[in-house]
């Protein structure tokens, strides 16, 4: 059975007349019989009664002409939720993003988007084997650290990060532009615990150096760690990213060297994946958001 076949036997109901629906549908009778006949034929029973010039719909045709009606208001709005989704008025995206500060910046971007497109349903999931939920399609973007040496993936660098040291405004190293991390070890830190990205990029730089971080305090949340470097417990290390967000008053960034902290955040996911429009704007209103952090 085919669409066309449905298409014909649903003018021929309209009109009730053979010569009238080839007519509409500008192709010949003859033609039009014999789809007609075929269609027939693939049901097993007649469809019309031909009696004289007139014909009518049999018990089967009524039932056909039912189910094909159907069928093309089904296709009808196939096609109108197809240009609801490429105008992005319809859809789901799921946004992956590496716990911590990547988290917090696609939770901005969220907000963001929600308000340019409140009809999209996305949701955002921390994960931690983030790639591992991109190859087994459980997500549509991932929101990582790059680099990934992956063949089965799209990689798209969004900004490099730089890491601060930061003081209060009364800190002896508040007047500082720039430290090493081997002065930075010297003192007191707040900083995540170990298994934090954050803190192992921190505790890779002491390495390097052949120097072991102690903090006198670790925390899993940002507000505790400059909560607790404000009042005075230690100095911290930690993304501009989340500084920038944060915009916290009191509060000095001294930049890192000797080794700078430095990493490459992008946007990763599968090359077999189709990626919409809604994805893709979600990707451009974080592009932007970066440039209006001054990330990038």
């Amino acid at each position: 059975m085919e669409i066309r076949q449905l298409r014909y036997f649903l003018a021929i109901c309209e009109e009730l007349h053979f010569t009238r629906a080839a007519v509409k549908l500008n192709i010949t009778q003859p033609t039009l019989s014999h789809q007609i006949k075929a269609l027939e034929d693939q049901v097993g029973t007649l469809l019309f009664d031909r009696i004289g010039r007139k014909i009518e719909l049999t018990e089967a045709g009524e039932i056909v002409r039912e189910q094909a009606q159907k069928i093309f208001n089904n296709i009808e709005c196939t096609f109108e939720k197809i240009d609801e989704l490429d105008k992005i008025k319809r859809g789901n995206i799921k946004v992956g993003a590496m716990p911590g500060e990547l988290m917090q910046l696609a939770s901005i971007i969220i907000s963001q988007f929600h308000q340019k497109f409140p009809q999209i349903k996305i949701q955002i999931i921390g994960l931690d084997d983030i790639i591992e939920r991109v190859t087994q399609n459980k997500i549509d973007l991932a929101l990582t650290i790059l680099p990934i040496e992956d063949d089965r993936f799209e990689r798209i660098h969004l900004y490099y990060e730089e890491f601060y040291l930061v003081v209060p405004n009364n800190h002896v190293l508040s007047h500082a532009i720039e430290i090493d991390f081997e002065t930075i070890s010297r003192f007191p830190m707040v900083l995540f615990p170990k298994n934090h990205n954050c803190r192992t990029l921190v505790d890779d730089a002491a390495n390097s150096l052949g120097l072991q971080i102690q903090p006198i305090i670790e925390t899993t949340t940002v507000d505790s760690i400059l909560t607790l470097v404000k009042e005075g417990a230690g100095v911290t290390i930690l993304s501009k990213t989340l500084i920038n967000m944060r915009k916290e008053e009191g509060l000095k960034m001294i930049k890192i060297k000797k080794p700078a902290l430095c990493r490459s955040v992008g946007i990763v996911y599968s090359k077999d994946k189709y990626i919409g429009k809604a994805a893709k704007e979600f990707i451009h209103i974080l592009e932007e958001s970066i440039l209006n952090l001054s990330l990038n």
